[in-house]
């Protein structure tokens, strides 16, 4: 018998050749898993024949921000990266090495950029003070930052300036407002010519705001994944696309969530029936199998990690088996994984 809560059931054999160093191009020839009754191998392009006219998708418009810094502590090199920004000038940032850092201590990335550790959370973690105004900071972080790519896309200097690719790689087409310290890769994959074969099919286009976390990328560190905590992320959800959502969905048209970040915000956003209300706030929401989803119709997304609270989610929504079973057909057909990787299009599980 299965054990419900057992991280092991969410463990796979991933070969490193299937990780994607780089992103397809153009994006929109990436392939895509469409996991509904039985497998089929298609590409992002071919979104305007699979979806119907009436259904709305919704994609998240963060826009990433240049978060990872490197400076100095007297003589010693420092590499941070920032991931939460808790107001006011103080952020939680990972701190190689982190270690040797004491409360009020300075880190000086560039003459007059700098920050004081104010202190060093029992998470192993630091948090900064920068005495800057937001416009400032955002500002230096565009003059001295680099585009955080997540540990699996190597670099030969992770910390040197950005090549003009990944700059521009490691962000979606829909990017407005910043804030995330991650890229809410399924979006990635989209192209303008995509968007307009998209609307020409019928199908709608509803934005909100998910600003990705760097928790995405942090390892479950329990066996049993109820013990589990959620890292929390800011979001809105305006009452404009609200009413998009719900008015489509009256309509017989399906919801159909770009990524696990409009899923789970989305689903924090919705009541017992299903209709999605204004959101502004911190969501730390854990889907697992069993989670019965109210909101979300069909899903978009990347091929995720194993062990990871993205591959629960997943497996929520399209069922723990199948798609063990189709991240092994993708593995077999050599399917790009990962943040720059392919993606796939999950039908749900019928429920019991």
């Amino acid at each position: 018998m299965r054990d419900e809560t057992s991280i092991d059931q969410f463990d796979f054999d991933l070969p490193k050749s299937r990780i994607a160093q780089h992103p397809c191009s153009p994006r929109d020839a990436a392939r895509l898993l469409v996991v509904g009754g039985e497998a089929s191998d298609r590409r992002i392009g071919d979104l305007p024949d699979i979806l119907k006219s009436g259904d709305i998708l919704v994609v998240n418009d963060t826009k990433v921000i240049p978060v990872r810094l490197r400076g100095t502590r007297g003589a010693a090199s420092v590499e941070v990266t920032l991931h939460k920004d808790l107001g006011e000038g103080r952020w939680r940032a990972f701190a190689r090495p982190g270690r040797r850092l004491r409360p009020g201590d300075r880190v000086d990335f560039a003459d007059g950029f700098g920050a004081e550790v104010e202190s060093k959370p029992p998470e192993g973690d630091v948090i900064l003070r920068f005495a800057m105004a937001p416009d400032a900071l955002h500002a230096a972080l565009a003059a001295y930052g680099v585009m955080p790519l997540p540990p699996y896309i190597r670099r030969d200097d992770p910390a040197a300036p950005d090549s003009a690719e990944d700059a521009h790689d490691y962000q979606t087409m829909f990017a407005d407002k910043a804030g995330a310290v991650a890229a809410p890769t399924a979006g990635l994959h989209f192209t303008e010519k995509l968007s307009r074969s998209l609307t020409n099919a019928g199908v709608e286009l509803a934005r909100l705001t998910l600003h990705v976390g760097a928790g995405t990328f942090l390892p479950v560190k329990v066996d049993d994944i109820s013990q589990h905590k959620m890292h929390s992320e800011y979001g809105e959800i305006d009452a404009a696309t609200a009413t998009a959502i719900n008015n489509a969905r009256s309509r017989g048209g399906r919801v159909v969530a770009v990524g696990t970040t409009c899923t789970r915000l989305l689903e924090s956003a919705a009541d017992d029936a299903g209709s999605v209300r204004p959101f502004r706030g911190e969501t730390d929401i854990f889907i697992t199998p069993g989670y019965r989803f109210r909101a979300v119709d069909v899903m978009m997304t990347n091929f995720h990690l194993p062990r990871s609270t993205l591959f629960m989610l997943v497996s929520a929504f399209g069922g723990l088996d199948r798609m063990r079973q189709a991240y092994a057909h993708a593995i077999e057909r050599e399917y790009r994984f990962y943040s720059y990787g392919d993606a796939c299009l999950i039908f749900p599980e019928a429920l019991p």
